[in-house]
Formats: structure tokens, sequence, C-alpha cells
């Protein structure tokens, strides 16, 4: 029911016309995200690639865009139930809205495909490889090639097989452009 909400949020956006990008600073030709969370005993660290803006959309003195975000994690957890995988990777495709109600502070939500190594992981069964990975969070840009944020994610396979017990994590984000 979120990601309808969300989609019907976010389409009649889509349908507005779009100008040309106007990305700031040193993010218009992409750059490298990095993100690292603890919650429950799991560990996540991930490497992304964020693509240069793929749309944008100027709405007075702020701005949404449309980044892609493809990457790479490494879960880890301490212990495991019996059978269940003390480690597993994650590879994502994540379309990230951003808006910028600021020139610097910006508020960013998506949703995504990810595929885990793993259907068991520490003490959860999440039953495929295929999953969602939905992310919303905050951040602050340092300068024009430097960003900090936080951002909350979980992955479920949405309800495609069951159990779906999902994964939620709450990492903290350094991003650079190159």
């Amino acid at each position: 029911m979120k990601k309808i909400a969300l989609l019907a949020v976010l389409l009649p956006l889509a349908a507005m016309p779009a100008h040309a990008a106007d990305p700031t600073g040193g993010f218009a030709n992409g750059g490298w995200s990095t993100q690292y969370g603890v919650i429950d005993g799991n560990h996540r660290l991930t490497l992304n690639y964020e693509t240069s803006p793929l749309w944008h959309l100027k709405l007075g003195s702020t701005r949404l865009e449309l980044v892609g975000e493809l990457g790479g994690s490494y879960w880890w957890t301490s212990s495991a139930l019996p059978g269940y995988a003390r480690h597993m990777w994650q590879l994502n495709a994540i379309p990230m809205f951003r808006w910028w109600p600021t020139e610097r502070f910006y508020i960013e939500g998506g949703v995504g495909a990810t595929l885990v190594s793993e259907k068991k992981f520490h003490d959860k069964d999440i039953s495929s490889t295929f999953q969602f990975g939905d992310h919303i969070g905050a951040g602050f840009k340092l300068s024009d090639n430097m960003r900090v944020g936080v951002r909350v994610s979980h992955f479920s396979n949405g309800g495609m097989k069951k159990p779906n017990q999902g994964l939620n994590q709450v990492q903290l984000n350094f991003a650079m452009a190159f």
C-alpha cells in the first residue's frame, strides 16, 4: 500500500514538463556513495555508483531530480540461527528522487530492485533472492562535490513469496562527485 501511495504522488510529477538538467555543483557527472548501517546486530556496507541527474524539474526556488543508484552491499552479523547465513551480498538498482528545498539540504526517496545471495540471513527468512528496496532519507551538501546524509531502508519481496519477514536498516551516507 505504501508503494502505491508513493507512486500516486510521484507519477503526476513525472507528467509535468521537465526542464534541462540543472544539477548543482560537481554532481552533474555523477559520483560514488558509501553507506554503513547497523540495526539488530545486522551490519550493511554499501558502495553505489550514482548517475548524473536523469531527470530534473525546477519547482519555484526548489528542485526535484531523479538519479540512479547502482551498487553492491555486504551484510554481516556476529550470530545467526542454525541454518541461517551470517554473511550475504546484495546488488541494487534504485531510482532515487531527491528534492532540494534549499541549495544545501535534500530529502530523498526511492524504490527499486535488489538481489541478495541468501534467502535466510541472521534470524530472518526472506524467502527469495529478489527483494524490493524502499529508501527514505535526508542529507546535507557539504561542498559542490560532497554530501552526507542518513537513510532508512526496508528490503522485502513485496509479499510475492512467504514468509516475508524483510530486513530493515538505518545508514549513514557519504557521497562524493568525481
